[in-house]
């Protein structure tokens, strides 16, 4: 793959995740500050990735699909209220 095609996709994934990062926290009606702590990641890195500028590692994400309640099943995602 062509490295700006690399770039183009890891720049549109970025912005995907963060939206839903976003709107997740909406709908679980947690200000960015409860949501930080309660991932244990600073506010501000919560408002780098929701603004698709941070970069969350795989232990973040972890973290922050624990505040939201996901159960994975078989490439299904339910979000508990």
């Amino acid at each position: 793959m062509h490295h700006a095609c690399v770039a183009k996709l890891f720049l549109k994934s970025q912005k995907i995740l963060a939206e839903r990062v976003k709107n997740l926290r909406h709908i679980k009606k947690l200000s960015q500050e409860k949501m930080a702590m309660d991932a244990e990641i600073d506010r501000t890195y919560a408002s780098q990735i929701e603004r698709g500028i941070g970069n969350p590692s795989l232990k973040v994400l972890c973290a922050l699909s624990e505040v939201w309640l996901f159960i994975i099943n078989g490439g299904q995602r339910y979000l508990l209220n």
